[in-house]
């Protein structure tokens, strides 16, 4: 035993030099000795404080991370930014590729590292580019020293709800942090029930209401809860339900400002987790809707997660909707004690992490890949310009296998696209790595007046993430999600409608049609409707109710409110519904023509050769029976899409362009003023003793309508940048343009009644070209009205304008009217003909001038025959014999 004991003296002794001299230099730079400050976090739910301990060591102590790859390291960098961090380097050498639990932790720093190469401490993963976290390293007083995500106290509400505190006793007043594993679209309240209860109510709670608006910007508002209802005021002004203390005194401006005592600090959604912190005073100074915290003793608080609405034109402001579910999930209640000490292990673990919008590619249906301002990148540190795909930015992409995916890339020349197995892209082999190039490259780049064109066919090879980036800048794009098979593969057809928000199913089926539609963004129900507008719509809706039971259903819809919107007995079958990451898919079967007859829905008839016109709606919540305003949309369509059923394809309905109205008003004009008016006057004011009135009147009125209907022909074709004859009105209108052209040729070929030197020509030729006057114009009138009416079709076919009835009932008013002038005239001229006298002259369909007589109509033979034989004067002569 002596001689193993001499023998570890000897070995520590022997040691001992280099272990004092590593010591004295760990020890050499002790200025940041001491030195504390909490970690920024930026995802992976990190949190804890660090502290140095000597020249070469640190400690993380309450250190709460999610798992990173193997390549996640403590990193060291000039700065957060993401070039700042591609420049920089490992400071210590032990891996962050577990969970790690609130645990306290001791790292020391890479051989040759010391405290001055590390002004940022970041736990970075090298590999995909992802910042965890990180803390400023600086004596300087003014580094940020205390984050936002980090708080004194912690306690957990539910499995998926936890509560933060700090409480700060110098000003009287609590931080308090809520945080929750729930999707962007859910509220979380947290605050305190009325004192003196004796049990636990809602009723008389004073709470705060959190969550996040559509754009991804943190709230946090107080509310006061007089009913176990949603927020409503009656309409005597009575307001009831969970409202913000705001709406209790709308009426008051002063009382109104002085009631929110909530203060929102910080806010943010990382990994599936909403974060928000507030703060408000202990005992604020509203007696009315706010409680008092007493800070030393045990009171009860209440919390509840549920769908928020956001505002709309009833209700300007984010309203909670009933969680409906079982205490303890959704809803609860606690005892707390403000002063009390404790903590909650570990960080909290969303299953859906995935925040970004969502895209599913479909077949035929091109993604437009355009380049913008980086404002919620999934992946910090955020670049400045990133890649946006059917105007959403950095969306997870969903493809499936065996379905060519078509990308019109517009995004600029400096932003080629490529679909990558490299995370960062970028070209990874400018950063000594290695990638696998699956489609794109160098040459697909474009802009939106020249977009390139990018086709890839994923295969049984391709892995299941991928990356679609930018071959020039690193982290431009996200992943793409690569499954088998899914809706494109059940459906014959798909379109995206308006906003590119829902994608529309269908496919054909005999007598029926089986339909599906998916939503592009979280919600809590679908609606798709067949109609112009909301109103006078037949409607589907899918929903998920509070059990996660999903449900479709028929609605025809007649108001604007609850109470216009009517569930229908439609034959539906093979009804599904489903929410995939938040995101509504519904399901059905309908026969084309309902076999029924006596109620609204027999009405609803789908004819597959008529293009259909779609429109859709979300919210946040639905359900069966009566509607309320609860169920309100928050999003809808701007415009219908006309679905062409039998070719598979969409286009937009566009609003009516303001150069295509006054194109249809010009035309009105010429046709309904100028061509009448011509006409009339070269067949009723032959009788007045006024020289050629008629025909000058005749002249410049028929001029005036060809300069008119040429100039609103120019406006058409160059507001629609060219000419086509696809459409109905197109065909008869350049028929009735073409009919009127021909008269003033007519005209300037117009044979004459006599010759240069008298002598009377034959009237032949002059009576083909009065018949062939005749006809080109009158055929010219009804053309040209039938082109007024096919125009009004072709707008409401086109445009869905709300008034094409009315303004067609107007056109036939007056055109009705125009026929009653004319036959008037025709009773008057008959009088005066047979009164006999100068209105002999009225009735003629010719043109003429002073050199000729024109008020002969050769047309009538007879009459013109008899007319024109002359009295023959013979002077009688002597003879002379």
């Amino acid at each position: 035993m002596a001689p193993l004991l001499l023998t570890l003296l000897l070995l520590l002794c022997l040691a001992s030099p280099p272990l004092a001299a590593a010591a004295a230099a760990c020890g050499t730079n002790t200025s940041l000795v001491g030195y504390e400050a909490d970690l920024w976090m930026s995802q992976h739910q990190l949190r804890g404080r660090v502290e140095v301990l000597d020249g070469c060591s640190f400690r993380v102590a309450a250190l709460d991370l999610l798992a990173g790859s193997a390549s996640a390291r403590w990193w060291r960098a000039e700065g957060p930014d993401l070039d700042s961090l591609a420049r920089g380097a490992p400071a210590a050498g032990d891996p962050l590729n577990r969970t790690f639990l609130s645990e306290s932790l001791v790292f020391r720093l890479l051989p040759g590292v010391s405290w001055p190469l590390v002004p940022v401490l970041a736990a970075f993963d090298p590999l995909t580019s992802s910042l965890f976290g990180f803390v400023r390293l600086s004596n300087d007083s003014s580094a940020d020293s205390e984050a936002p995500t980090m708080f004194d106290s912690c306690a957990q509400l539910s499995p998926r709800l936890r509560v933060r505190w700090t409480l700060h006793g110098t000003s009287d007043s609590i931080d308090i942090g809520l945080e929750a594993a729930v999707g962007s679209e859910y509220y979380i309240a947290f605050g305190w029930a009325a004192p003196g209860a004796p049990e636990p109510s809602m009723i008389g709670a004073d709470v705060a209401v959190t969550g996040f608006t559509e754009d991804g910007l943190p709230f946090a508002d107080d509310y006061y809860v007089t009913k176990y209802s949603e927020c409503t005021v009656r309409a005597d002004g009575a307001v009831e339900g969970v409202c913000p203390d705001t709406i209790y005194e709308q009426g008051n401006d002063t009382a109104a400002g002085a009631v929110n005592n909530t203060r929102l600090v910080y806010g943010h959604r990382r990994d599936g987790v909403s974060f928000v912190r507030f703060s408000r005073p202990l005992v604020s100074p509203d007696k009315k809707y706010d409680v008092p915290v007493n800070a030393t003793a045990n009171m009860t608080v209440i919390w509840a997660i549920g769908l928020l609405r956001p505002p709309d034109s009833l209700q300007p402001y984010y309203l909670p909707l009933g969680h409906g579910a079982p205490a303890g999930t959704a809803f609860g209640f606690a005892t707390l004690n403000v002063s009390a000490s404790g903590g909650c292990v570990g960080p909290l673990d969303a299953e859906d992490k995935e925040d970004q919008d969502r895209i599913t590619a479909e077949r035929n249906t091109p993604l437009v890949v355009t380049a913008g301002p980086s404002l919620h990148y999934p992946n910090p540190p955020n670049p400045d310009k990133v890649l946006y795909i059917n105007k959403k930015e950095a969306p997870l992409l969903k493809v499936e296998r065996g379905v060519p995916v078509t990308f019109s890339v517009e995004a600029g020349h400096d932003a080629p696209l490529y679909i990558t197995s490299d995370a960062v892209g970028g070209n990874a082999t400018s950063r000594n790595a290695t990638e696998v190039v699956f489609a794109g490259g160098a040459r697909a780049e474009g802009v939106p007046a020249a977009p390139a064109e990018l086709v890839w066919l994923p295969d049984r090879n391709t892995p299941d993430v991928v990356y679609y980036q930018s071959l020039y800048d690193p982290k431009m794009g996200w992943k793409i999600q690569v499954v088998d098979g899914g809706l494109s593969d059940m459906y014959n057809n798909s379109v995206l409608l308006d906003d590119q928000q829902v994608t529309f199913f269908w496919t054909l089926s005999g007598d029926s049609i089986n339909i599906a539609a998916r939503g592009e963004r979280k919600s809590g129900y679908l609606a798709v409707g067949f109609g112009s507008a909301m109103v006078n719509s037949y409607a589907y809706v899918g929903w998920i109710d509070g059990n996660g039971t999903g449900h479709v259903a028929s609605y025809f819809i007649d108001g604007e409110d609850g109470a216009g919107v009517h569930e229908t007995s439609e034959n539906l079958t093979h009804t599904r519904c489903r929410s995939e990451n938040g995101a509504i898919v519904f399901e059905l079967t309908r026969p084309l023509s309902p076999s029924c007859s006596g109620r609204v829905e027999c009405r609803n008839i789908v004819d597959p050769t008529t293009p259909l016109r779609v429109i859709w709606a979300m919210g946040s919540q639905w359900s069966s029976g009566q509607l309320t305003v609860s169920n309100m949309h928050s999003i809808t369509s701007n415009r219908p899409v006309r679905v062409l059923l039998l070719a598979g394809t969409a286009e937009a309905e566009e609003e009516l362009r303001p150069v295509l109205a006054v194109h249809g008003f010009m035309m009105f004009v010429a046709w309904g003023f100028l061509v009448p008016g011509g006409i009339m006057a070269a067949r009723y004011l032959k009788h007045l003793k006024s020289g050629d009135l008629w025909f000058q009147a005749h002249t410049y009125l028929q001029s005036s309508a060809m300069a008119v209907m040429f100039l609103g022909l120019l406006f058409a074709i160059a507001e629609l940048r060219g000419f086509s004859f696809k459409s109905t009105h197109a065909k008869i209108g350049t028929a009735a343009f073409v009919l009127a052209c021909l008269q003033p040729i007519n005209a300037y070929l117009r044979p004459h009644l006599r010759a240069e030197n008298g002598e009377i020509l034959p009237m032949k030729n002059r009576v083909i070209w009065e018949y062939l006057h005749i006809i080109t114009g009158r055929s010219a009138v009804v053309v040209g009205a039938i082109a007024l009416f096919t125009g009004l079709q072709h707008l409401g076919d086109r445009y869905g304008s709300k008034n094409i009835k009315g303004l067609t009932c107007g056109l036939i008013l007056w055109v009705v009217g125009v026929t009653l002038v004319v036959v008037y005239l025709e009773f008057m001229a008959a009088r005066r003909r047979r009164g006999g006298g100068a209105d002999d002259l009225s009735g003629k369909w010719v043109l003429g001038n002073t050199d000729e007589d024109d008020s002969v109509d050769l047309l009538q033979s007879t009459k013109m025959e008899s007319d024109s034989i002359e009295p023959m004067e013979v002077q009688l002569e002597p003879l002379k014999g």
